[in-house]
């Protein structure tokens, strides 16, 4: 299985089109974390997941979704709401909550990836301003029988192999 995921992407349209183009054709489910900055029917969100995040204006656009993705279960929020960028102990709670082996969200436009006992949280980073990098970036998902995998890569599409992280799957 594989996913793609995106966040804080502030109105880009023509950078978020071409990643997933690029990708559509090998993922399972496409993520978008929040502040699009675009209305719930703009073409570039089409077939997407996507939740609001605090520069969304659209009301449209749940502020949290649950989902599963071929047998996985997916928490998937921005983040202001749980205090992401002091702790992702809010967000591990929710995930323990609801039962989600991954969550991914936005916000801090910091990309990164960590395991918590057996929840793995993605941020994809921000494909309009970074934090704590150059590239602009977001991340492919990928799980097999034996390893779970998050991909980074920059908005060109070159792979980021030291945000790469790799688990065994349980």
């Amino acid at each position: 299985m594989n996913v793609l995921i995106v966040s804080d992407s502030h109105g880009l349209t023509k950078e978020l089109q071409t990643i997933v183009s690029r990708h559509k054709q090998h993922v399972d489910a496409i993520i978008h974390c929040g502040d699009s900055e675009l209305t719930s029917d703009h073409e570039a969100l089409q077939g997407m997941l996507v939740v609001r995040g605090n520069c969304d204006d659209e009301r449209r656009f749940p502020t949290d979704l649950v989902e599963e993705v071929n047998g996985v279960r997916f928490f998937i929020t921005h983040g202001h709401l749980y205090n992401v960028k002091m702790t992702l102990m809010n967000l591990y709670y929710k995930a323990k909550e609801v039962g989600a082996r991954v969550v991914c969200f936005g916000h801090s436009h910091i990309a990164g990836c960590e395991q918590i006992d057996d929840v793995l949280f993605i941020n994809p980073g921000s494909v309009y301003l970074p934090r704590l990098r150059r590239e602009k970036t977001y991340a492919i998902l990928h799980i097999d029988e034996t390893t779970t995998t998050v991909h980074f890569y920059n908005i060109d599409g070159k792979p980021l192999h030291d945000l790469t992280t790799t688990y065994t799957t349980k």
